[in-house]
């Protein structure tokens, strides 16, 4: 049969194994869940863009390039991908969060 591992004992990471014990010696212990006193914010207002810019200042995930082959005595274009000279694109700024849901009106 296959392992489950439910006959393991797992850990949870927000349990305490301290039980009922004393609750500021609880918070010395190590865990995987952010202290309260630091104000961090839950939101991500940049990325790491995905995308290059080439030689021309086009912005792209991939860049190809159209070359002419013979074959038989027939021409036939192909394209093949560019990888040299393509430049990052950076960190992005991301809209700001909308606590509705739904997408803002563009006025």
């Amino acid at each position: 049969m296959g392992a489950s591992g439910s006959k393991a004992r797992g850990l949870w990471p927000f349990a305490s194994t301290l039980g009922d014990r004393d609750p500021e010696a609880a918070g010395s212990e190590q865990s995987l869940v952010w202290p309260r006193g630091r104000a961090v914010p839950p939101f991500v207002f940049t990325r790491s863009g995905s995308m290059f810019y080439d030689e021309d200042g086009d912005l792209a995930h991939e860049f190809y390039e159209e070359t002419i082959v013979t074959k038989n005595g027939q021409k036939r274009a192909k394209l093949r991908r560019v990888h040299k000279n393509q430049i990052p694109q950076g960190i992005v700024k991301l809209d700001p969060p909308n606590p509705y849901g739904f997408p803002r009106d563009p006025l």
